[in-house]
């Protein structure tokens, strides 16, 4: 075992390795502060807490950063896991270290009604403090890593949701930001508790022919060693690498191949000093080699927004084995592994704080996002900055970067918000094509305006792919046609208010309507009207918040009504409280203090005998049974007026032989999914009442699931089956 103190001195040794003039005294007094501050507090793995801010400053000392960003690692989980504030940190380690921890710290003290709320909140947060000063989100790479490298010591639940949000949202940044190095650590750690058959499967075969593999790829470096020395070509660095397993995994899982069909297992780099020698290299490997037509990308005349840059050629060997050959510069390289921290501001010496040029796309992804709702965020956040990009040209030759499956639309309002607006056609490749037209890398793309066009279309919305796009044209409705988006704005909302089952009328009366307006958060019923009109929010939604909101209200007065027949008894009865009693209930139900009273599950959690159970008086229906951990039953979230209406309910020893409950599985999409599930289903003797399912743009398959067991034992049972099939990534109880 490392101790501590080792641990640190290895710290302050690799940041000398690479910055000598370090704020040493400083990053000592953080060390010293984290640590008296964790205290007694203790990791899963036993080791003390400290341990963790080491690791994550010693990860960030490897991407070579400067001596706020080492500090600022070590105190990261200080405000979040202690009693230390912020106005303590910055009275200590300064103003700029304490925003960098404030912004790695999570909004844990806030309470929100559903997890796509809470996700989206903390990822609006980090990016907003990442656009001020990058090192955030370098941190926060940093403790994501760390956490995953330490993953074992967690539950098999916290392993698959950890890996999961790694997948979907660190993976893709580090990725944005140019840190392939980082990335693939990242996938490969969330693919061992995704999928760990997969995983180990692909670890095992690598292992089986690792002895094969180092022959194939010594004898090619020689190869091409060989050649360069004889053409003298200096300083050239040449090595081979086996492909790490996640990107296997996608090959095999995209193409339905199995290990043995994946081919161009091997990728070669060759490092040199300058551009010309880049291309001077590749003549030597496609002599050498025979290259494969469209295999071959020149990153270095048209670098990736990221940083990155290099030469990309597929080739065959003599042995009939393709392979890939990425060509760069020392300085590429640098960028290629570590992105944004290689060549970083900070590193240069220059003392200012934000701003950097650079990231303009994260305040321009937050300005896109400002009026958009949890779900339109996460959305549209995984389109802008997650998703593969495609890259085409004006006709000046200027490259355009837009997210794959952008149209002629997005390039337009890409340019500027007035090319978008007045677009009247559109030509690719010098042919007319319609608005819908799906660009693809490498297309001339070209505008056709006139002053007297008629403005966006409200379709223009659904084909529109990036956020930037739909919000220029949602702000365009919001400016130019209030009225009208006022009339259809209500036509839509009572339409789907009639669809509910409500009128107008319910929601309009003096006593009703403020808290409604401040349900949907808007300050007329005209601006709700108009937001529905120009796209800001759905007519479903504002519906659904609105008898949520009449629910509520209804439940308050019946529990107002209640405690005044309830006093009013008491006085008759002088006094006399009624005896407590406890009856059961034909549901397998022992509701205290109530005798024969209707009892109903809850479909928002669906409890089963074995889950810890509340219940809540309704109005006319009787008593609405929830799992404790259901947000509706959260005692955080209980108004005053509810609190005499949540009653203690338990199970009975003669429950019934079944109980319909839910379940949510998301899935990597692939075929005979459903089959698998179904199999598995099968093998554990429950009866399914329902199935649905949806796929993602991102390849993702969503099963929605009732089925009947017998105990929460039998659904653990369940839940286990499935998480054992392959792709299966997550399996839930939805609730609230």
């Amino acid at each position: 075992m490392v101790s501590v103190e080792e641990r640190y001195e290895h710290l302050e040794k690799t940041i000398r390795g690479y910055n000598i003039s370090a704020d040493f005294a400083q990053i000592k007094a953080a060390y010293v502060y984290a640590r008296e501050h964790h205290g007694a507090q203790m990791r899963r793995d036993g080791t003390p807490y400290i341990t963790h801010p080491l690791q994550v400053a010693q990860i960030v000392a490897e991407m070579r950063l400067d001596s706020e960003s080492i500090i600022a690692a070590l105190l990261h989980d200080c405000i979040e896991d202690t009693d230390s504030t912020y106005e303590d940190i910055a009275k200590r380690f300064g103003v700029t270290v304490a925003d960098v921890v404030d912004g790695v710290t999570k909004l844990t003290r806030v309470k929100y009604s559903t997890m796509e709320e809470e996700q989206m909140e903390n990822l609006r947060k980090m990016l907003f403090a990442m656009s001020r000063d990058i090192r955030v989100i370098l941190i926060k790479i940093a403790d994501r890593l760390h956490n995953m490298r330490t993953m074992e010591y967690q539950t098999p639940a916290k392993q698959k949701k950890k890996a999961f949000e790694t997948m979907e949202i660190y993976a893709p940044i580090a990725h944005r930001l140019g840190m392939q190095k980082v990335k693939w650590e990242l996938e490969d750690l969330s693919l061992k508790y995704l999928d760990p058959v997969a995983y180990d499967d692909i670890c095992k075969k690598l292992e089986a022919a690792s002895d094969e593999h180092d022959q194939f790829m010594s004898a090619v470096q020689s190869e091409v060693n060989a050649r360069l020395e004889e053409l003298g070509i200096p300083h050239a660095t040449v090595y081979g690498r086996v492909k790490h397993p996640y990107s296997i995994y996608r090959k095999m899982y995209a193409q339905e191949k199995t290990m043995d069909e994946v081919y161009d297992l091997f990728a070669f780099r060759v490092l040199v000093d300058t551009v010309s020698d880049c291309y001077n290299v590749l003549g030597v490997i496609h002599d050498l080699y025979k290259p494969i037509l469209g295999r071959f990308k020149d990153y270095i005349a048209t670098p990736k927004p990221n940083m990155y840059q290099s030469l990309h050629t597929t080739v065959i060997g003599e042995e009939g084995i393709p392979f890939e050959v990425q060509i760069r510069t020392y300085d590429m390289h640098a960028i290629a592994e570590y992105g944004v921290a290689a060549h970083w501001k900070y590193k240069q010496g220059i003392k200012k704080e934000g701003g950097e040029g650079t990231y303009e796309w994260i305040r321009r992804l937050l300005e896109n996002q400002e009026d958009a709702d949890a779900e339109e965020f996460i959305h549209s956040l995984k389109i802008d900055m997650f998703s593969d990009e495609v890259f085409v040209f004006t006709p000046r030759g200027d490259v355009i970067n837009l997210p794959a499956g952008a149209t002629p639309i997005d390039f337009a309002y890409s340019i500027h918000s007035a090319i978008g607006n007045t677009m009247v056609g559109a030509k690719v490749n010098g042919r007319m094509v319609g608005f819908d037209y799906q660009l693809h890398n490498g297309d001339i793309v070209e505008i056709n305006t006139s002053p007297s066009a008629h403005g966006p279309s409200r379709d223009w919305m659904k084909t529109a792919k990036s956020s930037e796009a739909r919000s220029k044209i949602r702000q365009w409705f919001k400016r130019e046609r209030r009225e009208e988006n006022i009339a259809q704005g209500r036509a839509s909302f009572e339409s789907e208010l009639k669809h509910a089952g409500l009128s107008l009328s319910q929601i309009t009366p003096p006593n009703v309507l403020p808290s409604i307006l401040k349900r949907v958060s808007f300050q007329s019923l005209d601006e709700m009207y108009a937001a529905i009109g120009y796209g800001g929010c759905t007519a479903l939604k504002a519906v659904n918040r609105i008898r949520d909101e009449l629910l509520q209200i209804s439940r308050a007065a019946a529990v107002e009504k209640a405690s005044q027949e309830a006093a009013a008894a008491k006085e008759a009865q002088e006094g006399r409280p009624p005896a407590p009693q406890k009856s059961k209930s034909e549901k397998g139900l022992i509701v205290e203090g109530l005798s024969n009273c209707l009892v109903k599950f809850s479909k928002c959690c669906t409890p089963v005998p074995g889950d810890a159970i509340v219940g809540f008086i309704t109005r006319g229906y009787g008593v609405s049974v929830h799992r404790k951990d259901c947000p509706n039953a959260d005692p955080d979230r209980r108004t005053a007026a509810e609190q005499g209406r949540w009653i203690k309910v338990t199970w009975s020893d003669d429950v019934y032989e079944s109980y319909t409950t839910s379940l949510e599985v998301v899935c990597k999409d692939r075929n005979n999914l459903l089959v698998d599930i179904s199999t598995a289903l099968s093998s554990c003797k429950v009866s399914v009442t329902s199935l649905n399912s949806h796929i993602t743009t991102d390849g993702f398959a969503i099963f929605h699931i009732a089925i009947s067991v017998s105990n929460a034992a039998h659904l653990d049972q369940v839940m286990r089956k499935i998480h054992q099939i392959s792709g299966v990534m997550k399996v839930g109880r939805p609730a609230g």
